[in-house]
């Protein structure tokens, strides 16, 4: 667990948070976290009707989950876990590294609107850093790991293939360390973590690492960007 994003509960939590807030504007910082310009992926699904599913891990939750609520086609983003078990879908068991979970997010999209390949291209674009291995701006252990839960065969074939189009094209200033995961089951997050971004845009740690991602969502790809972002809590604020 990161001492940058302690969370409690109940009154506690405000006190946490606004403790939270003055230690990080009192430490050193590191870096936002850049976006890079890639192209499409050479490989893509074709649209489709319906909706599909895809889960990415991408450092904390926060900010993959407020990048994907602004993307045109998605009717639904949740942060959650995969990779381990579900009786350690806990947030503060998570944090112990030792789970085999990553902090990541369910994404459902309409396919005739945003194909997974585009998802991908946000994802490895704006979303993190995907050179970063096990661990994404201030937060470090491997449930901050870089992958791509594929939930089939044809989106493992699609980001292997992207995976090695960007690493040919040397786009970035290292290879990318991004893993790919397939069978692995998603449980949603505590409902504190849900919308997190929306609901906390003054929040230091949203402040500094996610709100620049959202930008560059809406420079690099003004075509997929929604002003308006699909929220997971009934009663939240857009």
């Amino acid at each position: 667990m990161s001492v940058n994003r302690p969370f409690a509960k109940g009154a506690l939590a405000a006190l946490v948070l606004a403790a939270a807030a003055a230690a990080f504007w009192q430490t050193p910082a590191i870096s936002a976290e850049e976006a890079v310009v890639i192209p499409p992926p050479a490989m893509d699904e074709k649209p489709a009707p319906g909706t599909e599913k895809a889960v990415f891990a991408g450092g904390c939750f926060w900010g993959v989950q407020g990048v994907f609520q602004h993307v045109k086609g998605v009717t639904k983003a949740v942060s959650g876990y995969a990779g381990g078990e579900k009786d350690t879908a806990v947030y503060e068991t998570v944090g112990s590294g030792r789970t085999g979970h990553a902090e990541s997010v369910e994404i459902t999209y309409e396919p005739s609107k945003v194909t997974y390949g585009q998802l991908l291209q946000v994802y490895f674009s704006v979303a993190h850093n995907p050179t970063q291995l096990n661990f994404q701006g201030p937060d470090s252990g491997t449930q901050y790991r870089s992958t791509v839960f594929a939930e089939n065969e044809a989106q493992k074939k699609i980001a292997e293939s992207y995976i090695a189009q960007l690493d040919k094209a040397k786009l970035f200033p290292k290879p990318i360390v991004t893993t790919l995961e397939t069978g692995k089951t998603f449980y949603p997050a505590e409902d504190y973590h849900q919308d997190f971004l929306t609901l906390n845009p003054t929040y230091p740690y949203i402040v500094y690492n996610d709100l620049p991602k959202i930008e560059n969502l809406k420079s690099l790809f003004p075509q997929l960007y929604s002003d308006k972002p699909v929220l997971v809590m009934a009663g939240s604020k857009s």
